[in-house]
Parts: structure tokens; sequence; C-alpha cells
């Protein structure tokens, strides 16, 4: 059998690294999984589920993902302005991959 030879590898180029890259940090796991479980979700009650996250921290995270196209971002007219998150359908793609996530560590959970 041969084995991979990590000399000639580049983790940027793996799929593990990509998705990463759109999840990776404080805030976004638990978006999403926000999202995933309670959609729609406004800014305010998102705020209030991550506990002690700044407005510019929560606000820079959902640009992100919304530019990455797992979230989207809706506004409706009216006074005072209304605004609702919720997963695309690639985000909901990504609830696989969350789930698991769940299910692990329900699993090994003390």
């Amino acid at each position: 059998m041969d084995r991979k030879r990590i000399e000639t590898a580049d983790f940027s180029e793996t799929g593990y690294s990509y998705t990463l890259s759109l999840i990776a940090g404080k805030y976004k796991p638990i978006i999403l999984y926000c999202l995933m479980e309670y959609e729609p979700v406004r800014f305010n009650e998102m705020q209030r589920y991550l506990k002690k996250v700044a407005d510019k921290t929560l606000s820079q995270n959902l640009r992100e993902l919304e530019a990455d196209g797992l979230i989207v971002r809706t506004v409706y007219p009216q006074i005072p302005p209304k605004v609702e998150y919720s997963l695309t359908e690639r985000g909901h793609s990504l609830v696989k991959v969350l789930d698991k996530l769940c299910d692990w560590g329900m699993e090994n959970r003390k």
C-alpha cells in the first residue's frame, strides 16, 4: 500500500481546508447552528443567543457568512427596520456536517 507523501502535500488545497475557511472562528459555527435550529433570526435575537458578542463582531461575521453564500439577509421595508437572517440552500447543505458535530459532542460529552 502506498503512503501519501507529506512533503508534496498542500493542506490549503483540501476540501477540509476550504470548509474550515468558511466556518472558522469563534462565532460562525454558533451563528450557523442558531440559524439551523431557529431560522429566521433577527439581529437582536442572535445577539442574545450568543450572549457577550459585540455588535461589530456579530455584524462582521454575518457579513462574511453572507458573502460566502451561506446565509441570506432579508430587509423588510418598515419602520422600525426589520432584518432577518436565514440559511441559503448552500448553508442548509452544511447542516449535515453541523449535525455530525452535534452528534459527536453529545456522544462524548462528560
